[in-house]
């Protein structure tokens, strides 16, 4: 096994990590296997470290692996149940981090009818083995409240 891999056995067939090349390579596979509700594909992405965090909307600090791993096995266990689009990236790249600040349009409910906005915080580091996740923290966007307008200017 060369640098940069993680392999593992998976019955008896040798299985590679993906390794992903880019920041952006890494949350899209984190999307796609959120919209898949794939545990394993999941769990790909993220960073073998017991310093991950994931902070799910409305919920606690989740800090290592394997309360990372438990919470998406709870979440993704009643199969795919939504569909995502990304907008308003900001993206910041460093040597070795990358943060991806966004917009999730979630679709879910009775054939995706019903509609979700969270601002996401997704946070990369380059490893051995490619790009991955080390911090999602998500949380529903709230609209501002509008500003009471402003008294009409006295002009004599």
């Amino acid at each position: 096994m060369g640098a940069g891999s993680r392999r593992w056995i998976v019955g008896r067939l040798l299985v590679k990590a993906p390794e992903f090349a880019t920041s952006e390579a890494a949350e899209a596979a984190f999307y796609d296997a959120f919209e898949r509700a794939d545990l394993g594909a999941m769990m790909n992405v993220w960073a073998d470290d017991e310093s991950i965090i994931c902070i799910h909307p409305m919920g606690p600090l989740l800090l290592g692996r394997r309360a990372v791993e438990s919470s998406w096995r709870d979440l993704l266990a009643g199969g795919p149940s939504m569909r995502f689009h990304i907008s308003d990236l900001h993206a910041t790249h460093h040597a070795r981090v990358a943060v991806h600040c966004l917009h999730e349009n979630i679709s879910h409910g009775v054939q995706f009818s019903q509609h979700a906005v969270m601002i996401a915080t997704n946070l990369y580091q380059l490893t051995d083995h490619g790009w991955r996740l080390i911090l999602h923290h998500a949380s529903p966007k709230v609209a501002r409240p509008v500003a009471p307008p402003e008294p009409p200017a006295r002009i004599h």
